[in-house]
């Protein structure tokens, strides 16, 4: 899950902020959807899953919310 969470900071551009899996993608760490595309696409390198950017847009609103995503999909988190 550690790596989950690189993959958000290094997307989303945050420093000095401590994730949780209940921080809101867009509320509490301002993304945007260019940010979740590039994020869909870090997270597609880098666990080999295919994310549609719908079906995430619809399931994923917290950073927790991708962990289980990414499970659900097969990944290894």
């Amino acid at each position: 899950m550690e790596r989950v969470f690189e993959i958000i900071e290094e997307q989303l551009h945050l420093t000095g902020v401590e994730l949780t899996e209940d921080l809101s993608l867009k509320d509490d760490l301002g993304a945007d959807s260019i940010d979740l595309v590039e994020l869909v696409m870090a997270l597609e390198d880098e666990y080999g899953v295919e994310v549609q950017y719908e079906e995430l847009e619809k399931k994923v609103k917290t950073v927790g919310d991708i962990v289980e995503f990414l499970k659900e999909q097969g990944a290894d988190v």
